[in-house]
Parts: C-alpha cells; sequence; structure tokens
C-alpha cells in the first residue's frame, strides 16, 4: 500500500494534486488485513466461525473511498460496496473505479447493481401495453418507453431523466421480487434482471445501497435468491445508517398501497388470462377486498404521525374482528387465485402475495405472545395512505446469523461511528464483540486556525424556552450579516426551519433566501453553490451528503441538538428495552444518536483544506448540561467563542490573512 498512497507512489504519479494522508495509507493497510485474512474461495464462514470485522471512522478529508477500494480491487476476491446514497454510488464507479483501473492497467470489474424496481419488467411492460383500456386513450409516456427500449440495455429507470419520480405508470410496469415469474416468464430470455444477473456473476465489484443488500440478505435468509451472487467480503460505506436500514428489512410490513397494487394486478391478469365470465368471479372479490380494507383503515385516528399499535388494541373492541375480517378474505383470494394455475403461472405468483399479506396483517395487528418482547408494533398514518409494521427492537442477532455468519470479512466505515470518541455505542447497536477491530482517523483539516464553533452565551434562553424561537430568529439573522449570508441552516424540525424562513424572509437581509421542498434538493444545492452568498434553510437529509466547497458555505448553523422525538415508537420500544436490561436510554442510546447526527450536520463546513468557516450550535445545552461534555467531546477542535463580535473578529481576520 505504500507503493501506492505514499509520496512518489502511484497515485502521485498518476492523479494531480494528490497529497499524501497518513491516515489514508493506515486505513488502506488495515482493510488490505483484514481481506487477507479472509481470503477464501467461498463466501461462506465455516463451523460457525463468525467474519472477520473492522470498523474505521475516517473523518473527512482522509479519503476513505480510495482507501477501501484499492485493497478491494487488488485483492482478487468478490466484495460487494454498499453506500447510503445515490451520490457515493455516482462517485465511485464514475471517478474512483476509472482511476483504479487507469493506474493499474487492468478492469475493475465493477457493476452497480440497483434494486429490482428500478427496472423494467418486459412481462408487466407488455401485460400493461396490451390493456384494452388503454387503446381509448393517447399516452405520450408509454410512446417513449416504447422507444426507449428498443435502445436500452438495461432497462434501467435512471435513463428515463424525463419519467417524474412520483409517475404513477412505474410501478406498474417495474420488476418486484413477489411478481416475477421466473423461468416460467415468456420474457425470461430478454429478461432485464436475468441478464443483470449474468454481469453480477461475473463483477468482482459489486456496487450497492444499503437497501438492496439487506433485501437480498433477507431474501437469502427465508432461503430465496435475488440478484447479488455469493461474495467473500461486505465494505460498508456510511455505515452509521446500518442499524435503522437493516431493522425495516428484518420486520414485516403491511400498507394499504400494497393491497391497491395487488388488486390492480389481480384486474390486468384476468384481462390478459380469462374470458368475462370467469374475469368477473376473480375481479369482483378482489375489488371487495378493498372494501374490507375501507373497513379496517377507518379505525385508524386521522392525525399524521408514527403511533404504537397497542392504543388501538385497546380502544376497539372490534380490532381483532376488523383484522381477521381482512386477513380471511386474503386468504380466500389467496385460495381462489391457486386454482386458475392451469391459466398461467401468474395466479400462483398473485396467490403468493394475497397469502403473504394476510399473514402479515395478521402478525403485525395480533402479535403473537412470542413477537411481542422481540418486535415493536406500529402504525404511520401520511397524508394518503397508512401503513403498519413489526420492527425488531434489536437487529443484533439477526446481523450474526444473516452478515457475520456469511462473510468472511466485514468493513464499516463512516465520518461519524463513535459518540464521544468511542466506538461502544454501534458494536452493543450491530452485536459486535467489545475487542472487535477499530481504526479511528481524525480530519487532516485546520480546525484549529480555520474554524470557530460558536455557541450563544450563557444567558440565551435553552430550546424548551418560550423566547427561545425569537432568540434564535434575532440572533441567526445576525450571524448572517457577519458571514454575508453564504450559511447552511440545519433544523430539528420542519415548524423550527419554516419560522425561520418567514422571519429571514421579511428581514433587511439582503441574501438569496433558499428553503427545502421548494425546489428538488438538487436544484437547491446547484443553487446555493452558484450565488456565493445565499441562505439555505433545510431539515432531515441536508444534515448529511451535502458537498459544498469554497465561499459559498462558510457558516453552518444547528438550531438544536438533535434528539429523535421521544415518542416514536420504535425509540420507545428501544428505550424500554435498555431499562429492563439495567441500563439508562438517555446516556446509552439518545445521547449517541443525537451525537452521531450532529456531527453530520458539523462535517457539512469542511469539505476541502483551502475551507474555513463557523460551526453555530444555538444550544446553551452544550455548556449547561452535564451531557453536553460528551457532545462538545466529538466535535471537531474549533476553537470555541460565545459572541457574535468575537465572530466578526475571526472572519475578518482569516479573510486578510488568505488575501
Amino acid at each position: 500500500m505504500k507503493k501506492i498512497f505514499a509520496e512518489g507512489g502511484l497515485l502521485a504519479r498518476n492523479l494531480p494534486g494528490f497529497e499524501p494522508r497518513l491516515g489514508q495509507l493506515q486505513m488502506a493497510e488495515a482493510v488490505q488485513t483484514v481481506l487477507e485474512a479472509g481470503d477464501g474461495d467461498s463466501g461462506e464462514t465455516e463451523g460457525g466461525e463468525q467474519a472477520r470485522v473492522l470498523l474505521v471512522e475516517a473523518e473527512t478529508g482522509i479519503g476513505k473511498t480510495l482507501a477501501y477500494l484499492v485493497p478491494a480491487f487488488l485483492s482478487g476476491q468478490r466484495v460487494v460496496v454498499s453506500t447510503a446514497t445515490i451520490n457515493l454510488q455516482d462517485q465511485i464507479l464514475n471517478k474512483e473505479i476509472p482511476l483504479m483501473e487507469r493506474i493499474f492497467g487492468k478492469s475493475a470489474a465493477a457493476l452497480c447493481v440497483k434494486g429490482r424496481q428500478n427496472y423494467l419488467c418486459l412481462y408487466r411492460w407488455n401485460q400493461f401495453r396490451s390493456s384494452p383500456q388503454l387503446s381509448l386513450v393517447e399516452n405520450t409516456e408509454l410512446t417513449r418507453i416504447e422507444s426507449w427500449l428498443s435502445t436500452t440495455g438495461s432497462g434501467d429507470r435512471a435513463e428515463l431523466s424525463w419519467l417524474a419520480d412520483g409517475s404513477p405508470l412505474w410501478p406498474k410496469i417495474s420488476a418486484q421480487s413477489n411478481q416475477c415469474l421466473g423461468s416460467e416468464c415468456p420474457d425470461a430470455a430478454a429478461c432485464f434482471i436475468t441478464q443483470l444477473r449474468k454481469q453480477a456473476g461475473a463483477a468482482r465489484l459489486l456496487i450497492v445501497n444499503h437497501h438492496l443488500f439487506f433485501s437480498d440478505l433477507a431474501l437469502r435468509r427465508e432461503g430465496f435468491a435475488e440478484i447479488l451472487p455469493r461474495y467473500q467480503a461486505v465494505i460498508f460505506d456510511e455505515a452509521h445508517h446500518l442499524e435503522g436500514v437493516a431493522s425495516q428489512f428484518f420486520g414485516r410490513h403491511f400498507s394499504q398501497y400494497q393491497l391497491l397494487d395487488l388488486v390492480g394486478d389481480i384486474e390486468r391478469q384476468a384481462d390478459a388470462d380469462l374470458v368475462v365470465k370467469k374475469r368477473e368471479a376473480v375481479v369482483t372479490p378482489a375489488r371487495g377486498l378493498l372494501q374490507r380494507l375501507e373497513r379496517f383503515t377507518q379505525l385508524f385516528p386521522a392525525e399524521r404521525g408514527r403511533y404504537p399499535l397497542a392504543d388501538l388494541l385497546s380502544a376497539h373492541a372490534s380490532w381483532p374482528e376488523a383484522v381477521e375480517g381482512l386477513a380471511h378474505g386474503l386468504e380466500q383470494m389467496a385460495v381462489s387465485l391457486s386454482g386458475l394455475a392451469p391459466a398461467g403461472e401468474a395466479w400462483n405468483i398473485l396467490s403468493g402475495r394475497a397469502a403473504e399479506l394476510a399473514a402479515n396483517v395478521r402478525q403485525i395487528c395480533l402479535p403473537p405472545e412470542s413477537d411481542q418482547r422481540r418486535f415493536v408494533h406500529w402504525y404511520e398514518r401520511r397524508e394518503r395512505t397508512i401503513s403498519l409494521s413489526a420492527t425488531p427492537v434489536q437487529i443484533a442477532d439477526e446481523l450474526e446469523k444473516a452478515l457475520y455468519a456469511s462473510v468472511q470479512s466485514c468493513i464499516m466505515t463512516s465520518a461519524t461511528l463513535t459518540a464521544g470518541g468511542d466506538f461502544a455505542y454501534l458494536k452493543e447497536r450491530l452485536g459486535l464483540a467489545p475487542q472487535t477491530e477499530t481504526l479511528q482517523l481524525h480530519s487532516p483539516f485546520d480546525f484549529v486556525r480555520r474554524t470557530r464553533l460558536f455557541v450563544p452565551e450563557a444567558d440565551f434562553p435553552p430550546p424548551p424556552d418560550p423566547s427561545y424561537s425569537a432568540r434564535l430568529c434575532q440572533q441567526t439573522l445576525e450571524l448572517l450579516e457577519i458571514s454575508q449570508g453564504r450559511a447552511l441552516l440545519l433544523f430539528t424540525s420542519f415548524k423550527g426551519m419554516d419560522e425561520m424562513a418567514a422571519f429571514l424572509e421579511t428581514s433587511s437581509l439582503p441574501h438569496p433566501i433558499l428553503v427545502q421542498g421548494r425546489s428538488s434538493r438538487q436544484a437547491l444545492l446547484e443553487q446555493f453553490k452558484k450565488t456565493t452568498d445565499s441562505v439555505l434553510l433545510a431539515v432531515a437529509s441536508f444534515w448529511e451528503g451535502v458537498d459544498i466547497q469554497g465561499e459559498s458555505l462558510s457558516c453552518v448553523m444547528i438550531d438544536k441538538l438533535p434528539f429523535e422525538v421521544p415518542s416514536d415508537p420504535v425509540l420507545q420500544a428501544r428505550m424500554q428495552a435498555i431499562t429492563e436490561a439495567g441500563g439508562k436510554p438517555f446516556f446509552d442510546l439518545q445521547v449517541p444518536r443525537a451525537i452521531l447526527t450532529l456531527r453530520q450536520g458539523a462535517g457539512r463546513l469542511m469539505r476541502a483544506t483551502s475551507d474555513y468557516g463557523v460551526i453555530a450550535i444555538m444550544d446553551v445545552r452544550l455548556f449547561s448540561k452535564g451531557y453536553g461534555r460528551a457532545f462538545r467531546a466529538s466535535l471537531p477542535p474549533s476553537p470555541v467563542v460565545r459572541s457574535l463580535e468575537e465572530v466578526r473578529h475571526f472572519f475578518e481576520q482569516l479573510e486578510e490573512m488568505d488575501r
């Protein structure tokens, strides 16, 4: 690795502007060691052995992507690289892999594999296209897809830049695992998923996202094959998301959309396969399921949000009857559909989907005693739909059986894996032994000279105080006047963001105000980058993945410590489990989770050596509460300032020095 990453090495000779970084070399050597220790012909561990695991926290500026890709490239093993964001996938495929191929003079045999729903299903397309109702209406989308199919080699919807994200057409024609006819499909030979599997079988580096990886893992656990071939090692980048994503795929789900989708597919299949009399005998009871669904959903309160199902069980004496009515109707439909199998394999698939929905709605809404401690049962009401879930309270056992026992090497990396400088929280949540190997690499950026951490003075009201919002708005305005805009304002709630937007837009601030939700994420970031003096207000996804270098981003303001809403049913269940085990949920769960989120937000400021600016955390609890010490210990080593005059002096001093 020294011949590649060190001064005068391969990268230095082939990559203009490359600067050797000790942390990058250390990480590459550590990854190489783990991969070599797990080198073998099969992806399976032997004799119940667990994978060798390495946790690497590599802060901004280390160059962690190349530090794991180079040893993976040279290992000769089939390695899966799993990320949380499309941006990172694109970076790996379009920048890092071509660089390695140029430097090493050989193909990486790399392939990006997406979830099945990203690819068009030729069978569903042909079925949909031949529907008699469509002949009555001219549909330009269908015409454009028809034209696209004559040229595409992948069937990937990403090639359809004109197709809206929320297009109602795509779900009707995309590939879904529970709708696949397999070898019985008349379009099997030309199937895009089949071609993708063949390509994946020949690839050495498979680039996926966390959702696809855990979907594949969950299907393997149930004995079904998915897209990914066997692999020896997996590298998780943005690994701080693993618990959340894995929880989704090791749980159970039921939603209105799933049932609506099933009924729609039954109607289309009946149009294709059945004479009128038989068609009505199938479609009429299928539509009757929607009436049962309507009666069931009327039991749910109108308030949007996420709530425990236990509240409904106790509030409605008719709850078991409503659940059984829906589940029994689905089971009857499953039996009826299986009787149509002589007309085509599609009817067995539809029957299986109905049976699966029946089992899920029962297990979620009328959980057996054995489930009630292992899973948290909850529902979410959105504007147009209700979804039900049973989520594991802990995923450690699932990961041990499904992941650590199925690969030889597992590397988890991110800029934020520690809380208070310790990996203990992540190890506990992911079921890793205390002695699991770790490597912590601090950012090479000069935070001491080029940044400041601003926290308001002690008399500033804490967030629970009624006067907090007004003081926050006023002091943020003063801060933006000093920074001359150039700021990303991050909020823990839409309410806080909207209040600040309304205040700034009626103030005398001369800088453009950009607000999340008024344009697409990409459009907002492009405008923010180009205008150089604008102010971007955002929540949620903007806390990470925003990579704006240069003067456009010279101030990151965070309104308050990002504690999660304690009423969330999954968080509540996990807190209760910690309490029952003798722990302290606030310090063992809530504080570490908030620290990781805060670190992600603060990490938006310094993205290059030449960057500079202020991280403003407008929450005096950083100093007034004992737990504030853990937060401060997790932040970059920026000198702390408590007055706006010190902030003004810092900007003047640094800008003078940079001239």
